[in-house]
């Protein structure tokens, strides 16, 4: 595959998950990758595959809460490629559990990798984009969580309601700069991964609702279809993605909810939909 002038792609948590679908989804269009993960050896493994399907693609070990790595990678990245096109903050980790009983050590944990992850992938690259000065594409992955709550799920609501509302700012500040920069958000369901193979269980509770989503999750949607679908929206400039179908119910008695400042009411079948919807 000759890319040698082909987009520059960032993606984090590209080692696995989604990632990963991202990752191999871009090589097909031609990018040049930089793969940013935790997982060293994930990660270098993974590279090595797509250098031997002839992609150029560069891993870079990164802690997306670490300021200073994220930087790191913003530099790795334009001193091996020249530049970036496309930046996917998309590294994420998940904890269950009653919001009283979930340590403040485990809080910490999902601030720092799911939002601070987004917050130092913006402070990073954003002003490179507006130096560049052409058109470039921020995707933030948040979740189906970014729209509506779950009960044992605080921590993950919490970081992806915050990322949904950090990107909707992020598009209304580069509108009013006239910036060549589009923003997107990701907020899918259930899909294939490995991501409840981040979460600490601290309660009876969180393990009995943490093996239910499990089992969602593992019969989710391919990481490979939901690429395929980010890219599509990438290429309309579309600001809201949103895979999945079937979550429309929640969403629409969240919103009746707020407007009638009626108590809102959690439903188990709305899990159990997404699920089917997956499929």
């Amino acid at each position: 595959m000759n890319n040698e002038h082909g987009p520059v792609a960032v993606i984090t948590g590209a080692a696995s998950g989604i990632g990963r679908g991202l990752a191999e989804h871009a090589a097909k269009l031609g990018m040049r990758l930089v793969l940013a993960d935790r997982d060293a050896a994930g990660l270098q493994t993974f590279c090595d595959h797509l250098l031997a399907g002839g992609v150029q693609a560069l891993a870079c070990v990164t802690d997306v809460g670490d300021p200073a790595q994220v930087e790191r990678l913003r530099d790795r990245t334009v001193e091996h490629f020249g530049g970036v096109d496309l930046l996917f903050n998309n590294a994420g980790v998940m904890q269950t559990g009653y919001s009283w009983e979930i340590t403040r050590a485990q809080w910490d944990r999902m601030l720092t990798v799911n939002l601070d992850g987004v917050i130092n992938g913006i402070r990073a690259f954003v002003p490179l984009f507006l130096r560049q000065g052409r058109a470039a594409h921020v995707i933030n992955t948040a979740s189906l969580a970014g729209l509506v709550s779950s009960p044992l799920m605080a921590p993950y609501n919490v970081t992806k309601q915050a990322v949904v509302a950090l990107s909707e700012t992020l598009h209304y500040e580069l509108a009013m700069l006239g910036a060549p920069v589009s923003v997107s958000v990701l907020c899918p369901g259930p899909v294939a991964s490995e991501i409840m193979a981040s979460n600490q269980v601290v309660d009876a509770a969180g393990s009995s609702f943490s093996q239910l989503l499990d089992g969602t999750i593992r019969q989710g949607m391919s990481p490979g279809e939901l690429a395929a679908q980010v890219f599509d929206a990438i290429a309309q400039k579309r600001f809201w993605i949103l895979p999945h179908k079937g979550f429309e119910p929640a969403l629409e008695r969240r919103v009746r909810s707020i407007l009638e400042q009626t108590n809102p009411v959690f439903q188990m079948t709305d899990v159990e939909e997404d699920s089917h919807a997956a499929r």
